[in-house]
């Protein structure tokens, strides 16, 4: 781990309302099968998502390209870390065959950090979205990236002209916690990354996440929308951080669904055109359903605006 890394603590019991069943279903078998025939990876898995039985019973994934191997060490990931392997030149078309065999009208596509590629991997991500685009071209295509360390702006243009309907980098948590959770990024190096990919293309919608239970502060977690507005930002999803293994940050407090709701009643009044705010949302949670939501939402404020005018 990063010598910045928080000391290991024991993990703290989950409230009854964090915790979810294990996964045992029909679908959930066939879209782990898949996975594996066609060598991709999943941050599902990777990440230890909570919600990995309900997606994967619905045969929803979020695919995590450019190989299982990060080249950071963020406090509070459990995908491992280390030399990766070399880039898989048949993923993108693996990525596509998942999208058609699962039938998908939504898919997420995220990475593991790359900073051992000239373009932190954002040629990888184009080739990705060609793919689908040829194979499934009714399917919507949301990103999820890297910051693309030193390298933002010329991989954020490539992947922007390639065309995803959403485009996702979350913030993680607030500033004052990056030393320690995330290390290897720069809270304002990721909110110009989001602001780029508007001013190259308004029509994307942007997306960003952010973990509570880290030691953040109410009134720091007000500034971040109020960061995430100013890049002009679509989407906020919110969840509670859950702690994947001893030698990862603790979990510093378990937010109520009650606190979950009154942020997103703050994030709302900011102007966001969609929230997510419980202790189980993640960035690929019910994305499909909440791309919809998201066009809905903006054809309302066109037409509320237009009525303005």
């Amino acid at each position: 781990m990063n010598e910045m890394t928080p000391l290991a603590a024991p993990r703290v019991r989950k409230p009854d309302w964090i915790r979810v069943k294990a996964p045992t279903s029909v679908g959930f078998a066939e879209t782990k099968q898949l996975m594996r025939r066609l060598n991709l990876a999943t941050v599902c898995e990777e990440a230890a998502c909570p919600n990995i039985g309900e997606c994967w019973t619905k045969k929803h994934a979020t695919v995590m390209i450019l190989g299982d191997t990060c080249t950071r060490a963020c406090a509070f990931c459990n995908v491992k870390t280390g030399m990766p392997r070399a880039v898989d030149p048949l993923e993108p078309e693996h990525v596509a065959v998942a999208a058609a065999e699962l039938g998908l009208e939504h898919i997420v596509v995220t990475s593991v950090d790359r900073d051992d590629l000239p373009d932190g991997g954002a040629s990888q991500f184009v080739k990705v979205i060609q793919a689908l685009r040829r194979n499934t071209p009714k399917t919507t295509i949301e990103i999820l990236t890297p910051d693309f360390r030193n390298k933002a702006q010329a991989a954020v243009e490539s992947i922007v002209e390639a065309g995803p309907d959403v485009y996702n980098h979350n913030l993680e948590t607030v500033p004052r916690l990056y030393p320690t959770i995330r290390p290897g990024a720069r809270y304002y190096a990721s909110l110009r990354l989001l602001e780029s990919v508007k001013r190259h293309d308004p029509s994307i919608f942007t997306k960003s996440g952010v973990m509570l239970g880290l030691g953040e502060e109410r009134l720091e977690v007000h500034q971040v929308m109020d960061d995430m507005r100013s890049a002009d930002i679509d989407f906020l999803t919110m969840g509670q951080y859950l702690q994947p293994t001893p030698r990862h940050a603790k979990v510093a407090e378990f937010v109520t669904p009650k606190a979950f709701d009154a942020y997103a009643g703050i994030a709302r009044a900011k102007g966001f055109l969609l929230v997510a705010s419980s202790p189980l949302t993640r960035s690929s949670y019910h994305a499909g359903d909440d791309f919809a939501r998201l066009r809905n939402a903006r054809a309302a404020k066109l037409a509320k605006d237009a009525v303005r005018a």
